[in-house]
């Protein structure tokens, strides 16, 4: 099984009275400097409620709001329909370990239908192939990096943090699951937080920080999910502010034919 699949494979309660109840953990693959990566937390939160037997239709909109670090070990997921529509399914999802709650979710899912559509955000042109850019080292980096496959054609992660503040924190990667995993919801949920924090990008210097608030918007379907299959997705990342101990990070994640496949934005608390 892909490590990817072992961290969000949840099973369902076995107490008759906890029948919106999940029961996970965290994977040491996807381990950070402190507890998990915030992305699997995401992943997980959003696996809860798709494999609950009440869903309706697929993820459109998630917000994860981390209240407490977690921790290495066994978390319970509580993921509950709310209001359910003739296409609309709106969720409130809660992670809890010992301590109590340590993030809660609200998700939207829906039936798509077809409509007109159109597109205004634009797909960086001009970008290499991503065999044509080498892969960022991952050695002595924690867990979760060594877990995707990342090839910066700007704004990579400094290679030393050396204080050399930069005009801006954009960043243009190819990214894609290591090893290589056919794209779904749960991993472009996690993917949506696989961008480093702008602050290191743009300040090149270490600074403690954690992500408050994680928005994702899906524009795929998942029939354009298995048209990328296992390839790579190019994603943009940039900060918009920063200001009083808190900084904003927006992404995007594209399919390599210029398809719009998620949009994202998180609010990070950094300690200067």
């Amino acid at each position: 099984m892909h490590p990817f699949d072992e961290a969000i494979d949840l099973r369902a309660s076995a107490l008759a009275d906890a029948p919106h109840e999940f029961i996970g953990k965290t994977h040491p693959a996807y381990a950070n400097m402190v507890g998990p990566f915030g992305g699997t937390t995401s992943a997980q939160l959003l696996q809860s409620a798709m494999l609950h037997p009440e869903r309706l239709g697929e993820p459109v909109a998630l917000t994860v709001n981390f209240a407490a670090p977690v921790a290495d070990g066994d978390i319970r997921f509580v993921a509950r329909p709310v209001r359910t529509n003739r296409s609309t399914q709106h969720w409130i999802i809660e992670a809890h370990q010992a301590e109590g709650v340590v993030a809660t979710a609200t998700a939207v899912f829906a039936v798509r239908r077809e409509t007109w559509s159109d597109i205004e955000a634009v797909m960086p042109a001009n970008v290499p192939a991503p065999e044509a850019v080498a892969r960022m080292p991952v050695k002595g980096m924690p867990a979760w990096p060594q877990r995707y496959d990342m090839r910066f054609v700007e704004g990579a992660f400094p290679a030393a943090f050396d204080e050399q503040e930069q005009a801006h924190s954009r960043s243009t990667l190819w990214m894609r699951d290591e090893p290589e995993r056919a794209l779904d919801f749960a991993s472009l949920a996690a993917l949506s937080d696989s961008f480093f924090p702008r602050i290191y990008i743009r300040r090149r210097r270490r600074a403690l920080i954690g992500t408050v608030s994680l928005t994702t918007y899906f524009h795929a379907d998942s029939a354009l999910l298995a048209q990328v299959g296992t390839r790579h997705v190019l994603g943009v990342a940039k900060a918009l502010n920063y200001r009083h101990g808190y900084f904003d990070q927006t992404g995007e994640l594209w399919s390599p034919e210029g398809q719009l496949l998620a949009s994202t934005h998180q609010l990070v608390y950094f300690k200067d």
